[in-house]
């Protein structure tokens, strides 16, 4: 979280920008004078304001009936060379410049916001993920884990304890890889080295 102070923001803005695929930003694009994202991003980006925001807020005006004032007039506010992100909740849209992506802070409208840019961002290759239920607790598995998870490197294996009330102290084991056949061979030997450590404690 970042306040509402321009060197704050700015300076958030060129460290993030340059290490992430993507910086979504939420909140400081409204109509109040401690609205000062869109200034800050332009500033980033040391780029003026573009103007073309405010033919779509004068027309979301006509239709609702609502007044055209200075506070509307601030979520026009866009910076030169952004495309802008369609706000069919209220109207003044958010916008896309570069690698940031700026929306509203009210919940509904950010969400509309986001359902226009969840399409159009890139993703990678999809992070599958598998939980096995132990019936053991960590401690007694925690070294076998450890071996499994040797002899398994593109698998990423964690144990998270809980309670389990009829039963008492359990553990979840979560596997997760990019790898479907790396991910099912890890999950295997999960299964069978808690299957020898169930039949250890039973017998």
């Amino acid at each position: 979280m970042v306040g509402d102070e321009e060197t704050a923001i700015v300076d958030a803005l060129n460290a993030l920008r340059h290490r992430w695929t993507y910086v979504l930003t939420t909140g400081g694009i409204g109509p109040t004078h401690g609205d000062i994202t869109a200034d800050c991003v332009a500033k980033a980006f040391g780029v003026p304001s573009d103007p073309r925001a405010l033919a779509i807020l004068y027309e979301w005006v006509k239709t609702t009936g609502a007044e055209m004032n200075e506070a509307r007039l601030r979520m026009t506010r866009i910076p030169k060379g952004a495309d802008l992100i369609l706000n069919k909740v209220s109207g003044a849209p958010g916008f896309w410049i570069d690698n940031v992506i700026v929306m509203a802070g009210v919940p509904s409208i950010m969400q509309a916001m986001l359902d226009e840019v969840a399409p159009k961002l890139k993703t990678g290759v999809r992070m599958l993920s598998e939980t096995v239920r132990a019936d053991v607790r960590e401690g007694d598995i925690g070294m076998q884990l450890g071996e499994i998870a040797k002899g398994n490197p593109d698998v990423v294996i964690g144990s998270y304890p809980f309670f389990d009330l009829p039963h008492g102290a359990n553990t979840n084991v979560m596997l997760r890889a990019r790898d479907a056949q790396k991910l099912a061979q890890a999950k295997h030997a999960v299964e069978d080295m808690l299957e020898r450590v169930r039949r250890a404690q039973s017998g």
